[in-house]
């Protein structure tokens, strides 16, 4: 019979390895395979955060190698605190993070609600409703460019047979009203699928018992509604809405690709502009302070509401 690997791997181990080795305790061989992890996560993710941090207290600027960095105090910081530009990138980041969550957590818990009722072709149209966030978001963007187009694109077309408008008239990514929702119709579209996956899985969580004792108690259908459903899935609503809040913060690819922020600027949002002074401007030390008011705009949002969340679930 063969020697298995693990045979052949033993006899070829030094002695006074494998002493040492079997001396060894359950946590110390825990450590020994943790450790690399933690050192590539250190080197991956607490390195760079803690560098820009430095920077942001610099002029250094990342064009300029030569030039020894001046450190600034913070400088950095108040220049982008009293950037009226800024504050206006803020505005149109909010815009967009606020419909988008709203339309694709009330849009997702109808199709979900929907869907948890059996029916004929019931994973059919679930396969179907889920292709969209499949999908890359540079092909998303490359797509609806297409379908934005003031001349052949189909959405103009839809728009005129509901509302008997010129199809040439308008340009959803043209016109400075229209570009915000049209970057908000394209996400909603996009990522509605997810929050709708969420709630479905939070409704086929809740026991069907519950729904029996409410009907011998002669409750309406509202009523397991807004006392039995509403209440049980609103966790993972939260969920949801913590995970897209999140994603949509630092949308970048999307927009590029259908905007690239313009017209103008009323489509740029906070990681559009950031993209711009670090790599065009190449303002780093400016950048790097930018970053890190972002990072702790979103760390501190996200533990506020992780710890309303909590809350909720123990309820």
């Amino acid at each position: 019979m063969s020697d298995s690997a693990i045979d052949r791997i033993a006899r070829a181990t030094p002695s006074g390895l494998s002493r040492r080795v079997s001396g060894l305790s359950d946590r110390a061989i825990a450590w020994i395979f943790v450790t690399p992890t933690i050192l590539l996560l250190l080197a991956v993710n607490i390195f760079p955060l803690i560098w820009t941090v430095w920077l942001s207290f610099t002029n250094f600027r990342v064009n300029r190698p030569n030039e020894a960095p001046e450190f600034v105090g913070l400088r950095n910081y108040e220049r982008i605190l009293t950037d009226g530009d800024i504050w206006l990138t803020m505005q149109a980041t909010a815009h967009f993070l606020f419909w988008t969550i709203a339309l694709q957590v009330l849009i997702g818990f109808t199709l979900a609600y929907l869907i948890n009722k059996k029916f004929r072709g019931n994973d059919l149209w679930t396969t179907i409703i889920v292709l969209p966030m499949m999908l890359s978001p540079a092909v998303v963007g490359n797509f609806w460019t297409f379908l934005y187009q003031p001349q052949i694109g189909l959405f103009n077309y839809v728009i005129a047979f509901l509302t008997g408008a010129d199809p040439s008239s308008f340009s959803m990514i043209g016109d400075v009203s229209l570009a915000p929702w049209a970057i908000v119709i394209v996400d909603t579209w996009m990522w509605t699928p997810f929050v709708m996956l969420i709630c479905l899985a939070g409704l086929r969580s809740i026991p069907d018992s519950i729904y029996e004792a409410a009907e011998c108690d002669r409750a309406s259908r509202w009523r397991q509604f807004w006392t039995i459903t509403i209440p049980l899935v609103l966790p993972f609503l939260m969920l949801a809405i913590l995970f897209r809040g999140i994603e949509n913060f630092k949308m970048f690819d999307l927009v590029v690709q259908l905007t690239g922020g313009g017209p103008g600027s009323v489509t740029e949002l906070t990681s559009i502009n950031l993209k711009r002074e670090a790599f065009e401007k190449w303002r780093t030390g400016y950048a790097s302070a930018y970053a890190v008011i972002l990072f702790v705009t979103v760390f501190g949002l996200a533990s506020i509401y992780v710890k309303a969340l909590n809350k909720v679930k123990e309820r």
